[in-house]
């Protein structure tokens, strides 16, 4: 921005171009930095650049860098939290595996089927690691638990979450923003699947889910788990359309309802112009920048009004 001070006019004129397109692409349609530019924008390409003009490109392209740099901001914010979501949800998925491991019997992933009316024998005992057939009635199914159980419903969980990983990768675009926001939208996907898996079975043994109290075998139990694992895309979903949202929203082309500089020509027609479409009569003095397009039209009724007598009408 300084070196567009101080360069000759005509490398300034070669670069306004450039400039309207980083403007375009970080400034709302409706910021008059914007909208003054474009409409003399086709004054500074033809070479009537005046001092008034290169300031007002200096600020415009000041304000399309600081937009620029809230936006990378907001995408480096939403990527730290999706990090630091992803640790402590990890850091708690480890902890109920440490938990587990040395006090199996107090979160434990056993069930007991129902028992055969007709069977003499004992009953069976269904574990994520282990199946343990006719055992002694009243025995407790917790205690039969065994240290690796909720590390292998949580192995089983992650399994399901890579599934939808691989799913949600088609819906991925690629960004030239500095921060690979979809990649800690993923990875966030691996612990959340194996806390799911945990509660989703902690739900099923506390009969929470009616019908799936009693699973029978220990496939059954590492498939629900799977399955469970694979259910967290219904919550991570939402992050993953916020992470998409975020990434559109840089450098994404406001596009104005009218556009300025067609606007500026069917201005200076009205002013009266003739002849090939040109800048418009009310900025060639160069005071456009600081003036609205409301001045030049008021002036020129006020032309037209002299000649004639009467105000011109608007429509027939």
């Amino acid at each position: 921005m300084i070196l567009l001070q101080l360069v000759s006019d005509e490398e300034a004129a070669g670069r306004a171009s450039e400039a309207m397109a980083l403007v375009k692409d970080h400034l709302e349609a409706d910021d008059p930095r914007r909208v003054r530019l474009a409409r003399r924008l086709r004054s500074i390409i033809s070479g009537e650049i005046s001092p008034s003009d290169r300031d007002l490109m200096v600020r415009a392209l000041d304000a399309a860098y600081n937009a620029l740099d809230d936006e990378l901001a907001r995408v480096r914010s939403l990527r730290n939290i999706l990090w630091t979501a992803t640790f402590l949800v990890l850091l708690g998925v480890a902890g109920l595996a440490v938990y587990g491991w040395f006090f199996p019997q107090s979160l434990s992933m056993c069930f007991t089927p129902k028992v055969d009316p007709g069977s003499a024998g004992g009953i069976d005992v269904v574990c994520p690691t282990a199946e343990y057939p006719d055992e002694e009635v009243g025995t407790p199914a917790s205690s039969l638990a065994q240290p690796r159980d909720i590390l292998t419903v949580e192995i089983a969980g992650l399994a399901g979450a890579a599934l939808t990983v691989i799913a949600s990768l088609r819906h991925i675009r690629g960004t030239d923003a500095p921060y690979m926001l979809p990649l800690a939208s993923a990875v966030l996907k691996f612990p959340t699947g194996a806390l799911s898996a945990f509660l989703g079975l902690l739900l099923i043994r506390g009969a929470f889910v009616p019908g799936l109290s009693d699973l029978d075998s220990r496939a059954q139990v590492l498939g629900w788990a799977a399955a469970f694992g694979a259910a967290q895309h219904l919550v991570t979903r939402l992050v993953d359309d916020r992470a998409q949202m975020t990434l559109s929203e840089v450098g994404r082309t406001t596009d104005a309802m009218i556009d300025p500089e067609r606007a500026a020509v069917r201005e200076h027609s009205v002013l009266g112009g003739t002849g090939a479409p040109g800048p418009p009569t009310a900025f060639q003095d160069g005071a456009g920048p600081h003036e609205g397009p409301q001045e030049g039209i008021r002036e020129g009724e006020r032309a037209d009004e002299g000649a004639d007598g009467a105000r011109p009408r608007a429509g027939p």
